[in-house]
């Protein structure tokens, strides 16, 4: 099976056999992982820029890291100290990296829209990092994979998103993939937290954490920014755990077995306590090693490799 774009601009609109492939490589290659020698030569030749107009840590180093492992040539940009900061524009800067014959480009961007104008002025396969509150597909896919690891399948889960819904990437795309592999998903946090009519994207609305928790085989426990706050957007960092967070007392109280992803990095004792974060239903750990494997399969895929079917062992 073969991708149906050269680009992943978002998991809306993406099939369920696409994102199952990418799922199914990704495991594949985090078999490569933990090897003594974690590396492959499958992107040997193919550059990858790694366009970040956002400052990111996780994001991006795995983006990195995934790239060394294919062994291909990357090369990092950030705006900050850039032709950007000159009055050079997103297309001219795209434009002038591509005439380096740049394969891949992964861009992370405040504006949403951001990847998908770079995928018509550019002839390079486009990876969306993050664009605005609009997508982060691959935050999405990982947590998929970790949740896939779990619980065996994503079909039939009950999953809830909890938190600052209306300003997170994370969360739209997690809805438009899990929809897709068969889950059904609420969401869960202070109202001026939630997008108006957010009941039109299929999903179920808690407005009390106990009833979420009641009915959830997974939460997705996003973080606060706390820099919201001067908005007056949500109550104080305290009233917000008091009303939302995630507590050892929340979780026993469940009288279900839950377990707990978070996309870090985590406001401890605000969105979620130590005691949950480091506890056996946690997977936070597991989500950060899956990012690597996951995005080694994106940009191997959208490279042109092949199914696993077809004897692809990466070698």
């Amino acid at each position: 099976m073969q991708l149906n774009s050269r680009h992943l601009l978002g998991l809306e609109g993406v099939t369920c056999e696409e994102i199952t492939l990418f799922l199914d490589t990704a495991a594949s290659f985090k078999k490569v992982l933990e090897r003594p020698i974690p590396k492959v030569p499958t992107l040997r030749g193919k550059t990858v820029v790694n366009l970040f107009f956002e400052p990111s840590t996780r994001t991006r180093i795995s983006f990195e890291l995934a790239e060394k492992r294919l062994s291909a040539d990357s090369v990092n940009f950030t705006s900050a100290g850039s032709s950007v900061k000159k009055g050079e524009t997103f297309k001219d800067t795209a434009r002038n990296i591509e005439a380096m014959k740049i394969d891949t480009v992964v861009v992370r961007h405040g504006s949403a829209g951001a990847p998908h104008y770079l995928s018509r002025c550019v002839d390079a396969s486009i990876i969306n990092a993050g664009d605005g509150a609009h997508e982060h597909p691959t935050q999405a896919l990982l947590d998929m994979m970790t949740i896939r690891e779990r619980l065996k399948s994503l079909e039939g889960l009950k999953v809830v998103i909890v938190g600052d819904i209306e300003h997170s990437r994370v969360a739209r795309s997690n809805i438009h993939g899990l929809k897709t592999m068969g889950a059904a998903v609420g969401v869960c946090g202070p109202s001026t937290l939630l997008p108006r009519e957010i009941e039109k994207m299929g999903v179920t609305v808690y407005p009390h954490i106990e009833d979420a928790m009641a009915e959830a085989d997974v939460l997705n426990v996003l973080r606060i920014q706390l820099e919201r706050q001067e908005r007056g957007l949500f109550p104080s960092a305290r009233e917000y755990r008091m009303l939302f967070g995630i507590t050892r007392a929340r979780v026993e109280a469940a009288g279900r077995p839950v377990t707990i992803l978070h996309p870090g990095p985590i406001n401890r004792g605000v969105e979620i306590d130590s005691d949950v974060a480091d506890s056996e239903a946690s997977v936070i750990l597991e989500q950060v090693t899956n990012g690597v494997a996951v995005r080694m399969a994106v940009l191997y895929l959208l490279a042109g490799g092949r199914t696993i079917a077809e004897g692809e062992d990466h070698a």
